[in-house]
């Protein structure tokens, strides 16, 4: 394109200019009396200064100031030898200050791109996730590669960013000095947090050199750097190799390019964009996050709409074209929110990539394959939200609110502790490990801390599987009866420990089953101490919890510490009947070409008999089925009984934290709700009722468009006996009818005596059971 010619002289006029301000105007008189004169002196000019010919006389005559005519008294009393002498040093002192600026500038970078190396830039191609149904996730780069040709855009695109960015853009040769020094006059009065100055070729010069001008520096230096570059690009390309090359590589808030932005939003290509869509585009470079249409619309309305005032006022569309687009409504496609639903995830999967292939996974154009369930991900991400909101109306709730930290100042949320009440929840394919679902916190632009995978908390009652699972492999059946009594162990410190259950209340004698859909705390604490505090702790870390679990009798009921992405892990054992699979956020990674690069493989380790395991799932099922399970909310909240589902809820003291594990034969989905520092959540916050309602709701839209699955198979080697619940034994015939069931059993376990307790002339009276039960030999008193 051919480029405005240089202005006219004016640095020669402006140099004139000291001296000629100084010329005495001629009176009004005089004035007057040179209107229509021909005399010497009273030509054109005569009112607006002297001729040329008469400035020495005007000079001499005093109408300079006194310091003036001083100056130039001692000049000309200076002999003509001395004065060549001054202008010959003052000739070498100019030079030389001009060298060293020169020198200066020419090596301000000497690690700047010279014209051939930018001749030579290739952008690299971003890294690209998908999600399990093909669609693209997000775009993990430095810089983009997937252009679209300046041609192919209708105009009112690229007018759009140059309306917004840099409106001299056509005029200026890599830098607007004006708009510098605005910039600079910005800067010394607001500082840092003043308004920029970068031109369109300078934004480029930063994205395409980031290592060289990196635009997260603010510093003079950087600036000048940046202009060297912005020079150099204007020297090398057309003004409309930039303008093209600017628009594929900007970023759109986590998206790069003007085509994948608008495939991202509007699900089109770029040369479909109408004007508003462009304009809002366009809106998103000076602060993608700020002026996100996903995240905040009205925002991006409002700037939208100066960008469309901006161009009126340019002359780039008519008014009639502003006020139609000024009125068209932002309409996003509907995945455009799946970024911001999986912003944990894909962080997930970034740290990955970077573990494997370092920085330069950010340039190698890799294509990652995930599991990832869109639909499954926007059900868990809209569950957790609306509950978290939920739980802060409750009585009791004494912190913040997630909409009250809004109002905050943006510095006052820091660090990966946030204020207000948080929650986590994660689902994995139950047979192969693919995460399905993920959402590490309430907002990751807060706090990127991922409580999925790296929080550490007590688990609670989620706890009590591992333990109910060693006493069943240690041959104790489901039906085996413990006093739910109170309890009082000795500690090493001198201190007595004494387990309560969480409605204060003790029921008495109690099968293992009932206690575990009931979460009957005493229970799990005797029977850890019966079984060995040992043998539970190897049996958790066998199933999958690989954190420290401490021989402590409170550990039956969730006193150590761990990450809620190991519990589910762990709960993969029971859904697969006893294989436990580990978590596979990526399933494959390919080339730019297409090629396969590396595969994960499904890790499954039998890590239990499947007669245990499918005792143990049949006991996790009453927890939802049962009338007193604890995690009844699973039906209540939709899930139709022809889908087989098990789970377990868990409290902490003080209720500080709340655990829901549900699984089918397809599935396992754990929430956790709580603070990130130890605080009560709310009054009688449990995991039945805090947590819960995700999972439920996560697997009930799973299900909503699948078949149910096949309940779990029943392996060789079992039995079935119908028991009385008071004492574990065979029911008889005076056994209440209402009272007995049938339970399961590995055989070799099942009872072979009938119950003594109901009998023809009515119910013996029987001792109360001892309160702590046979201790296992490793338990250290």
């Amino acid at each position: 394109m051919r480029r405005c010619p240089p202005a006219r002289d004016a640095w020669a006029h402006a140099a004139r200019w000291p001296v000629l301000k100084e010329i005495r105007r001629p009176s009004g008189k005089e004035a007057d009396s040179c209107r229509g004169s021909q005399i010497s002196g009273c030509d054109e000019g005569a009112a607006d200064g002297p001729p040329p010919e008469t400035r020495e006389d005007h000079l001499n005559q005093g109408s300079l100031r006194p310091q003036v005519r001083r100056a130039r008294q001692l000049w000309s009393r200076i002999p003509d030898r001395e004065r060549w002498l001054i202008l010959t040093v003052a000739a070498a002192l100019g030079a030389f200050g001009l060298g060293l600026l020169w020198g200066g500038w020419s090596h301000l970078c000497d690690d700047c791109p010279s014209i051939a190396q930018i001749y030579a830039f290739e952008p690299k191609e971003a890294t690209r996730v998908y999600a399990g149904d093909g669609s693209l996730l997000a775009e993990l780069a430095i810089e983009r590669r997937i252009p679209v040709a300046y041609g192919n855009l209708p105009a009112h695109v690229p007018l759009a960013f140059v309306a917004v960015e840099d409106r001299r853009f056509w005029q200026h040769r890599g830098i607007d000095p004006w708009r510098t020094f605005r910039a600079t006059v910005n800067f010394a009065i607001h500082g840092y947090g003043g308004a920029g100055g970068s031109s369109i070729t300078q934004q480029l010069a930063g994205n395409m050199f980031a290592q060289t001008v990196d635009r997260r520096e603010i510093s003079v230096r950087r600036k000048l750097r940046e202009m060297k570059v912005a020079l150099s690009l204007e020297h090398a390309y057309t003004k409309e190799e930039i303008l093209e090359a600017y628009l594929n590589q900007i970023n759109f808030d986590g998206v790069y390019g003007v085509q994948s932005a608008a495939q991202h939003y509007f699900g089109k290509d770029a040369p479909q964009l109408n004007l508003p869509e462009a304009a809002l585009l366009a809106a998103l470079p000076r602060a993608p996050a700020r002026y996100s249409p996903v995240r905040h619309p009205e925002r991006a309305l409002a700037r939208r709409n100066l960008i469309l005032g901006l161009m009126e006022e340019q002359g780039m569309i008519s008014e009639r074209e502003a006020e139609l687009a000024k009125a068209f409504p932002i309409l996003l496609r509907e995945g455009a929110r799946r970024s911001e639903t999986s912003a944990y995830f894909v962080e997930w999967v970034r740290r990955l990539l970077i573990d494997r292939y370092g920085m330069e996974m950010y340039e190698a154009g890799f294509r990652v394959y995930t599991g990832l369930d869109p639909g499954l991900q926007a059900a868990a991400d809209s569950a957790l939200h609306a509950q978290l909101e939920w739980v802060e109306r409750q009585p009791g709730f004494a912190a913040p609110t997630y909409r009250e930290t809004r109002d905050w100042p943006e510095d006052s949320l820091q660090g990966p502790e946030m204020p207000y009440v948080q929650g986590s929840f994660v689902a994995l394919e139950a047979n192969t490990g693919a995460v399905l679902a993920m959402v590490g916190g309430r907002d990751f632009r807060d706090s990127e801390f991922d409580r999925v995978t790296q929080a550490l908390r007590q688990p609670g009652s989620v706890f009590k599987p591992f333990v109910y699972t060693a006493a069943i492999e240690s041959g104790m059946p489901a039906s085996a009866v413990i006093y739910d009594t109170p309890v009082q162990v000795p500690l090493v410190t001198g201190e007595i420990y004494s387990p309560k259950n969480f409605t204060d209340t003790f029921i008495g004698p109690i099968t293992l089953r009932e206690a575990l859909f009931r979460s009957i705390n005493v229970v799990a604490v005797k029977l850890g101490l019966r079984i060995g505090l040992e043998t539970v702790a190897q049996t958790a870390r066998r199933l999958g919890i690989r954190t420290e679990v401490p021989r402590v009798p409170s550990v039956s009921i969730g006193a150590a510490s761990v990450i809620p992405l190991q519990v589910t892990e762990a709960y993969t054992t029971f859904a697969t009947q006893g294989f436990r699979v580990a978590a596979r956020p990526i399933l494959r990674i390919e080339d730019s070409n297409g090629r396969t690069i590396w595969e994960s493989r499904v890790e499954r380790e039998r890590v239990l008999d499947e007669q245990t395991a499918y005792v143990m799932t049949s006991m996790l099922r009453d927890v939802v089925d049962a009338p007193f399970g604890t995690g009844t909310a699973v039906r209540r909240l939709g899930l139709p009984e022809e889908v087989p589902a098990a789970g377990k809820t868990g409290t902490t003291n003080e209720a500080t934290n709340t655990w829901f594990v549900g699984f089918t034969p397809d599935i396992v989905a754990t929430t956790w709700i709580g603070f990130d520092r130890p605080v009560r959540i709310h009054t009688g916050a449990t995991g039945g009722r805090d947590a819960a309602p995700v999972s439920a709701q996560a697997l009930v839209a799973y299900y909503r468009d699948r078949e149910p699955p096949p309940d779990w198979p029943r392996p060789d080697g079992l039995v079935e006996r119908r028991v009385d619940p008071a004492t574990g034994l065979l029911a008889t015939e005076w056994c209440p009818v209402a009272q007995t069931y049938t339970e399961t059993y590995i055989a070799g376990t099942e009872p072979v005596e009938s119950c003594d307790l109901h009998l023809p002339w009515g119910i013996r009276q029987r001792a109360r059971g001892d309160s702590l039960p046979e201790i296992s030999e490793d338990f250290d008193w």
